[in-house]
């Protein structure tokens, strides 16, 4: 049976606490506030919290194989992006103007490929309110649109194998899952892996040694474990309404970090919920995998 001690929780009152992972270079979580267009580095160790300020919105990041900074997707597209020094090298940007959509959940496969969706703000602007893509940033720098017909792209990631893809549009209330060739990077044959209970809406994802799925849940203050058949096999209840990522790290890789979000919320509900916003540690009895590093060549 699963179990979860909560032992820190961090009073960083995001607006939309997103993307978070670990980076054992630095031994550090990393995460952003996408509409405060902020990023985050706890360290674990000395349990110092510092924050970036950043260029644009800030909503999935990748770091790079054997150099510093990271390959960003800001709310526009892709940049070469070192926080400590503010530099910035653009790559792609598909959303560049006033599009309606923007970038949003992300993450490299295990082949160093890096995968990161868009999401719809403004169905007008978009012409639609599914006209988001999930793309994927290839390591010789070329991008491709994979998935058309998105409103939300959420809980991207990969069995442990290679051979799955899961990916979610959060509206939809469904997690979908797609044979993955490992070698070219393309999918085939989606179908439905998990659907959601009414409120529920599935947001960030990883998969964890054993090859489970834990999806937080926005709107339904909880984080789940499914198995790789799509059964449920574990819930962690949360005193927040909205958590939207996870990421396991440590040195033993067995800290859950869940980020969080304000955004929406009611004067109301902010009220009583007093920690919306924070990141939650919990040590488990679970271990998670290493994140990809970006393989740019």
């Amino acid at each position: 049976m699963t179990h979860a001690h909560l032992i820190a929780t961090l009073p960083v009152a995001n607006i939309l606490g997103e993307g978070v992972q670990w980076n054992p270079r630095d031994g550090a979580f990393w995460w952003t506030d996408i509409q405060s267009r902020r990023l985050y580095r706890h360290h674990l160790a000395s349990g110092e919290t510092r924050v970036f300020e950043t260029p644009e919105r800030l909503c999935a990041f990748a770091f790079i194989d054997g150099r510093d900074g990271m390959m960003a997707a800001f709310e526009t597209g892709f940049a070469l992006y070192d926080p400590e020094t503010g530099a910035l090298d653009w790559r792609h940007r598909p959303e560049s103007g006033d599009t309606g959509r923007r970038f949003n959940d992300g993450r490299t496969d295990r082949q160093g490929r890096f995968w990161v969706g868009t999401l719809v703000e403004d169905a007008a602007k978009a012409g639609g309110g599914s006209t988001a893509a999930l793309y994927r940033l290839d390591r010789d720098g070329s991008l491709e649109r994979m998935v058309e017909d998105v409103a939300i792209s959420n809980g991207l990631c990969w069995s442990p194998d290679s051979s799955l893809l899961y990916f979610a549009d959060s509206p939809t209330q469904k997690i979908r899952v797609f044979d993955f060739n490992a070698a070219a990077g393309t999918l085939a044959n989606p179908r439905l892996f998990a659907e959601m209970a009414p409120g529920n809406y599935p947001d960030g994802a990883i998969i964890d040694a054993e090859g489970h799925m834990w999806t937080a849940q926005w709107g339904g203050s909880r984080v789940l474990r499914y198995r790789p058949d799509g059964t449920l096999a574990y819930e962690l209840t949360l005193p927040v309404e909205q958590p939207t990522c996870v990421a396991f790290g440590g040195p033993d890789m067995d800290i859950l970090c869940v980020t969080s979000a304000r955004d929406g919320l009611s004067e109301a509900a902010l009220e009583t919920q007093k920690e919306a916003g924070h990141t939650f540690l919990f040590k488990m009895d679970v271990q998670g995998l290493a994140e990809i590093p970006y393989q740019m060549y």
